[in-house]
């Protein structure tokens, strides 16, 4: 899709979910208080350093296991990819798409091998080929693989597909049948 036409969906989407993150803000206020905002750094197309945005789930406070920093009463917002409302604005700022990789710790970009570089060719997205085919179920390699194989096959037609199969994916979730992990081991380049 066109920086234009996903532009438009997002202002469109932005102005129907405002009153679902409006809730979301003000019941993290509540639950966790602030920052209510969590950005990171990742890497986008040519792998330019952006903002990423999402709601916050974890403490502040570092941990050993990142598992333990995700707070209780946030889960639901992870396992209903309802933090990641946020990227709207990274969206409407011409970071993301609505459809491609997912954008990636830029520490990653030099443990990528030459044809894993290929996936910072294209502008990331919020959900991807891989996001609809295993997420955070899969290993590296197999989401490096389809990553790199939506790189090289994108169409109207797959991005309407991904877009089919995320909206399933909401569904599973809504009949709770998704066990999506809900951290990823971080990439060390041979993993």
């Amino acid at each position: 899709m066109s920086y234009f036409l996903n532009l438009a969906f997002a202002l469109v989407i932005f102005l129907i979910i405002s009153p679902i993150s409006a809730s979301i803000f003000i019941y993290l206020s509540i639950v966790i208080g602030h920052p209510i905002i969590f950005k990171q750094k990742r890497s986008g197309l040519n792998g330019r350093k952006f903002d990423l945005y999402k709601f916050r789930t974890m403490t502040i406070l570092k941990k050993k296991n990142e598992i333990k920093r995700i707070l209780k009463s946030t889960v639901f917002l992870r396992i209903s990819r309802l933090d990641e409302l946020p990227q709207l604005i990274n969206i409407i700022k011409g970071d993301l798409n609505f459809i491609g990789p997912r954008p990636l710790l830029p520490e990653y970009d030099k443990l990528y091998t030459k044809e894993q570089k290929k996936r910072l060719s294209i502008k990331p997205g919020i959900t991807g080929w891989a996001q609809v085919n295993g997420d955070n179920n899969i290993s590296w390699k197999k989401k490096f693989q389809l990553d790199l194989w939506y790189v090289k096959n994108r169409t109207i037609l797959l991005d309407l597909k991904i877009i089919f199969l995320t909206f399933l994916f909401f569904v599973k979730i809504g009949l709770k049948k998704n066990n999506n992990k809900l951290i990823t081991k971080k990439f060390n380049g041979k993993n």
